[in-house]
């Protein structure tokens, strides 16, 4: 990883009331809950990077895709990431667990019962979809 941050793009999505979760394995976060999401891509625009995510991870389709936070996320030393948080609906399909090396599972949860441990940058979506807060410098 040398000594330059990453982009991470996490998308939150929303259908019925209820978040997409999955069980995370083999990186950073590893058994944690999390929102699909990934490295943003050279030349990419941040909804192509959600829409992209979103359909290799788990195989469904977003709409109304928008920003939610900006975060500056040393957690996981050595790993240092910029994460761009964005909100989406749900569009189509079920999700699916196309990455079975990523994750181990993806259900639908309610956002008052999130199931634990849950991932740094997920916190901070669902304290920002709470509050309203946007911006989280450095938290560890």
């Amino acid at each position: 990883m040398g000594n330059k941050p990453k982009v991470g793009i996490g998308v939150m999505i929303i259908k019925n009331g209820k978040v997409l979760l999955g069980k995370r394995k083999g990186s950073h976060g590893q058994g944690e809950y999390a929102f699909p999401g990934g490295h943003l891509e050279y030349k990419e625009s941040f909804k192509d990077c959600a829409e992209r995510e979103v359909d290799e991870e788990c195989g469904i389709k977003i709409k109304n895709i928008r920003f939610q936070f900006l975060a500056n996320v040393t957690k996981y030393e050595p790993k240092h990431y910029v994460h761009i948080g964005l909100l989406a609906d749900w569009q189509e399909n079920e999700p699916k667990v196309l990455e079975p090396e990523k994750s181990e599972s993806w259900d639908w949860y309610e956002i008052d019962k999130i199931p634990q441990p849950i991932f740094e940058m997920c916190k901070m979506a669902i304290d920002s979809y709470k509050t309203g807060k946007n911006y989280y410098d450095n938290e560890k």
